[in-house]
């Protein structure tokens, strides 16, 4: 099944995400004098674990069939293995998480023959947003990525021209960083 395949292709290039996980134990049993209200006493346990941000989601409710988070040095190594498997791309943009000081960049890709959905995620320093440019692999990231870079100002180094696509020649603004003042 592709979606597995893309999965295991994938899986050693996505980040480790720390979750927790809260379960619920059984109670301990009462020990002779307790109230009978220890009985009903529910003991929770939480547990913080370490996984690969690699998710299968429902496409009727996400519209995506797999989510991978990786780090921005591997989206050319991810961009080839979709390539392989026969993906196109569908999309690059990027969002401003200002409270965090973070950029994202979001890569949509989809199947030229079975309905399979991947979306692609990195994080950058929002100081510092540069990542390499997939564009000698997807020829097409090329526009994706000028425009990405017009309205976020997020550097994708290797690009053979970063220069305004959609906003005026002489634009030094990025309008979607959420600190942009008009």
């Amino acid at each position: 099944m592709l979606i597995d395949e893309i999965k295991q292709a994938l899986a050693d290039l996505a980040v480790i995400e720390k979750i927790e996980i809260t379960r619920e134990l059984p109670a301990p049993v009462p020990t002779e004098g307790e109230a009978d209200d220890a009985k009903a006493a529910t003991v929770t346990e939480t547990e913080t674990v370490e996984q690969p941000a690699l998710h299968t989601t429902e496409y009727t409710s996400k519209g995506f069939h797999l989510s991978v988070t990786i780090s921005p040095d591997d989206v050319v190594s991810a961009a080839k293995q979709l390539l392989k498997q026969e993906f196109f791309l569908e999309a690059v943009t990027g969002v401003d998480w200002l409270k965090e000081n973070q950029m994202e960049v979001v890569y949509d890709y989809n199947h030229w023959n079975e309905n399979c959905r991947v979306v692609v995620r990195t994080f950058l320093n929002r100081e510092t947003p540069e990542l390499p440019t997939i564009s000698e692999v997807y020829s097409g990231a090329n526009w994706h990525e000028r425009e990405t870079h017009d309205f976020f100002g997020i550097k994708f180094l290797g690009h053979p021209d970063l220069s305004p696509f959609l906003l005026p020649e002489d634009a030094d603004y990025h309008p979607l960083l959420k600190d942009f003042k008009a």
